[in-house]
This record gives C-alpha cells, sequence and structure tokens, in this order.
C-alpha cells in the first residue's frame, strides 16, 4: 500500500513527496481511513510507529476539503507535555508546507509574549490548536476563545495525561466544544482508565490496535543485576572510558531522577535533571544544553522523556526497571535512531527481577546479563521466580519482626531493672 491509495489532496502528496514519504505504517494504513470516514476512534499504538502523521495526514485533508471560511477553530489536539506539542506542531508545518493551515502550539512556559501569541492564535481561529491541558484551561478561563466551530478533538498519549493527573481538566475542555464532533483518542497502553475516559467522550468508536513492535536490532541491550547501591558505582564504571555521543538516564520517579542527577554531579559528571517539578524556562534550557553537548547525561522520568527526539544518543540506562514492556521499548528506543547504533543497559535490582523477566518474556529473549566488575563487588543471584521474591519478602519481614520482639525485651528488661532500682 501507498499513500497514493487513500486520495488525499493534492497538496497533501505533495508534501508527503518532499518529505520522501512513499508507504503509511501499520497504525497509519488502519487509522486514516477510519478518521477520514468520520468515524470516533481508540487506537492503541506505541510512540515510533508513526501515530502523529496517522492523525495528522487525514486531518489535514479534511481540513482542506471543508475550508474554513468563518475563521473558527477546527481541531484540539490534547498533549501532555509542552515537549510533545512543539513536535507536533513541527510535524504539521512539514507536512503543511503547500497546504494553507494554520497552527498553534499552546502551552506554559515562556513570557507575556508567548501568552499573547496563543492567545491571538486562540481568539483569530487558527485551524489547528495544539495544547497541553493545563495551559488550554488557562486560556479557556480567563480569554474570550470561540470553541463552537470545532469539528475534531485528538487526545494524544492519553495514557500519559491520566497519569498525570489531568482527567478533569479533559472533561473541562470537552464542556467547551460540541458534541456533535470527530473524536480520537491514542493511547501508547489500554489499561481500564483509558476505556472509561473512551466510553465518557467517545461515540461508538472504531477500535484500531497494532502490535508493540520490538526493539531496533541496532540495540545492544544488556543488563546488571546489582544491588541498589551499586548503581551509581556502575556508572562511573561505564565512563571509565569516554562515551561517544549522548547518554539519558531513566528515573521511576521524580525524586529518584532529582536524587541520582545531584549523585552525578557529586561525582563531577556533566548531568542534569528532567522532570514536571522543573519550570518551563528551566527544562527548555536543559534541553538546549543537552542537544548543544554542553550536558552528556539527561537523566529524566517516564512522562518528561516522551518529548525528547535527539539524534545521537548513544547510551540509555534504566536506573530502575520499567513497570512494563512498553515503557521499556519506549525508553531504550531512544537510542539507535536514524540508522546509528545504540546500546541500552538496565540495572536490575532484587524487587525488580520479577519485573524485568516480564519484559524478557515479552521480548521472547533472555537480555545479556554482564558480569560485574571486582571493584563493585559480588551481584544477587538472578533469580525472578515470584515464589523467590516471596520467600524473600518473608524472610526480610521474620527478620525485622524477630528484630523487633528483640528490642522490645530489651526495653521492658530496663524498665523493670529502673522500676527495682527506684524502689530502692
Amino acid at each position: 500500500m501507498t499513500f497514493d491509495d487513500f486520495g488525499f489532496e493534492y497538496e497533501i502528496m505533495d508534501g508527503l513527496d518532499a518529505m520522501n514519504f512513499r508507504e503509511p505504517t501499520p497504525i497509519q494504513e488502519k487509522a486514516i481511513p477510519v478518521i477520514m470516514d468520520g468515524h470516533d476512534m481508540i487506537a492503541c499504538a506505541q510512540t515510533g510507529t508513526g501515530k502523529t502523521a496517522a492523525f495528522i495526514l487525514p486531518l489535514m485533508n479534511n481540513l482542506l476539503i471543508t475550508g474554513n471560511v468563518d475563521n473558527k477553530v477546527k481541531a484540539v489536539i490534547i498533549t501532555p507535555t509542552r515537549e510533545l506539542a512543539q513536535q507536533i506542531d513541527l510535524q504539521f508545518e512539514g507536512f503543511s508546507y503547500f497546504a494553507p493551515i494554520s497552527t498553534v502550539a499552546v502551552s506554559g512556559g515562556g513570557d507575556g509574549a508567548s501568552w499573547e501569541q496563543q492567545k491571538r492564535g486562540l481568539t483569530l481561529g487558527a485551524d489547528v490548536i495544539i495544547a497541553t491541558p493545563g495551559r488550554l484551561i488557562s486560556h479557556l478561563k480567563i480569554s474570550n476563545i470561540d470553541f463552537s466551530g470545532v469539528q475534531y478533538l485528538i487526545l494524544d498519549e492519553a495514557d500519559r495525561m491520566l497519569d498525570m493527573g489531568f482527567y478533569d481538566d479533559i472533561m473541562d475542555i470537552c464542556s467547551y466544544l460540541p458534541k456533535q464532533r470527530q473524536t480520537l483518542l491514542f493511547s501508547a497502553t489500554m489499561p481500564p482508565k483509558i476505556r472509561q475516559l473512551a466510553k465518557t467522550i467517545l461515540h461508538n468508536p472504531v477500535e484500531v490496535s497494532v502490535a508493540i513492535s520490538k526493539p531496533n536490532e541496532a540495540i545492544d541491550q544488556s543488563a546488571f543485576v546489582c544491588y541498589e547501591a551499586q548503581k551509581i558505582p556502575i556508572i562511573q564504571h561505564l565512563y571509565a572510558q569516554p562515551i561517544e555521543g549522548k547518554t539519558i538516564i531513566f528515573a521511576s520517579s521524580k525524586v529518584k531522577c532529582k536524587e541520582v542527577a545531584y549523585l552525578l554531579k557529586q561525582k563531577k559528571f556533566r548531568v542534569a535533571a528532567m522532570h514536571s517539578d522543573l519550570e518551563q524556562e528551566v527544562r527548555d534550557r536543559v534541553m538546549l544544553d543537552f542537544k548543544n553537548n554542553k550536558i552528556d547525561i539527561l537523566v529524566a522520568t517516564d512522562i518528561v522523556a516522551r518529548g525528547i527526539d535527539i539524534d545521537q544518543i548513544r547510551l540509555v540506562v534504566n536506573y530502575d526497571v520499567p513497570r512494563d514492556p512498553e515503557d521499556y521499548i519506549h525508553r531504550i528506543g531512544r537510542t539507535a535512531r536514524a540508522n546509528a547504533q545504540g546500546q541500552a543497559i538496565t540495572f536490575v535490582a532484587l524487587d525488580d527481577q520479577e519485573r524485568f523477566h516480564r519484559i524478557e518474556r515479552f521480548l521472547g529473549y533472555d537480555i545479556d546479563k554482564q558480569q560485574l566488575p571486582a571493584h563493585i563487588g559480588e551481584a544477587p543471584a538472578y533469580n525472578p521466580s515470584p515464589r523467590n521474591n516471596r520467600a524473600k519478602g518473608r524472610g526480610q519481614r521474620n527478620h525485622r519482626n524477630r528484630r523487633n520482639n528483640n528490642a522490645h525485651r530489651r526495653n521492658a528488661h530496663r524498665k523493670n531493672n529502673g522500676d527495682n532500682n527506684n524502689n530502692k
């Protein structure tokens, strides 16, 4: 199948030819006809499958056919982070090079001038608004915005938005939109909360999904089975020899992200943290420094990292084992881009062994376990059986119980001795 088979307007075909796009990806092949037919849709597709073009191209086509004679906003795209909003805006810019379609990215950060620029785009009727939930809510509460002409609502990376607590904001935004509209929901995973959201805001949606792709074969995957205290020494060992290119270290939480970045700074690494607690101005500066090689290592959380699209990342380190295989594939997919080689290393602590084994089962093969250098110490055995983990947990609990019981007996003994001395 080629893009010619969709019957796009010539302006879109000219843009695809200029960008050397020839054949659609599986998610594009399945989703584009559904969107062009006007159905609501819930699509399960991970980052890197071409899902952005899967909604941009048919949306542009529909807008070219219907036009915008009343100069009203026609489409609203909601995305979890500013970085992703900017990335989608750039893709629109590329695909619409030959098409008279206007877009405005509406997101936090910046100064008063950026607020005014966003406000003008909203009030003057840009064809497409690409927004983060919080910033769009702020404009809706303050600015006089007419959304009566909106015909399309697209939620991109809906699972991440719900993880970030944006459910109420999404429902609030929907209250400003016409009930008669086409709604598209894209999500990398399909947990119950996503299906509940779909039932609330979609009407008889068509479900589209593509199999989760396996990691790029150009990525050299390995793991260190280790104790928590050995993780920073392992990073020091990895950097004992110069590493060409950039490194991203993924941490499981904002707290861990800050902690790892602080510890590495103490070791004189050129490192910065990237998490949602940072002001947007700081996040922009960090990303610019990372792109310009002023920073060698970026320590990031999953949520923020969704918007990171940088070449020359040669090493990805999973400081913590991801919660599911989809997150693992997304993380390590930051390297080996544009036909380059890359390396992905995961630190597997005792409590993460079963989770890591689930990833191996999903991939269909065992990931190579590297031996710890002698100066770092011995590694725990890799034994991811849930029964063994439960037994380990019982052993730890029994140890704590014995320790607590001994402490109670010592305290009781001291108290009795004190009472006897007082009686004397």
